[in-house]
């Protein structure tokens, strides 16, 4: 069993940064994600990092979200940079171990403008 714990969210204004955080036992993942959704819509990839470093966004956050993973802290990050308002929504770190995957259990993030 591994358990993922998600910090970092807030209330932030449009333009300004804030940095997720997941730490769990992840050093074994095949990949880590990050997953958001928000109210009224179905939960949806925003970012992607494999064991081997290779990273994909979604279009909507290229460029100014960052995915990154540090095993020696069994921790992976998600800097996000230039907010707005419609990144508001609950943030989810997810384990893909390729036998199973876990959940976090997720972190608000509102950018108000």
């Amino acid at each position: 069993q591994v358990q993922l714990v998600e910090s970092g969210g807030g209330l932030v204004q449009a333009g300004e940064p804030l940095r997720l955080s997941c730490v769990g036992s992840i050093f074994r993942a095949n990949a880590m994600h990050w997953y958001r959704q928000a109210p009224g819509k179905q939960r949806v990839l925003v970012a992607t990092i494999t064991s081997g470093g290779s990273t994909n966004y979604a279009d909507s956050v290229k460029g100014r979200f960052t995915i990154s993973r540090d095993n020696a802290k069994n921790t992976v990050y998600l800097q996000m940079n230039s907010l707005k308002p419609e990144d508001t929504a609950v943030y989810y770190c997810h384990a893909d171990f390729g036998w199973r995957d876990y959940w976090g259990q997720g972190t608000q993030v509102t950018v108000s403008t």
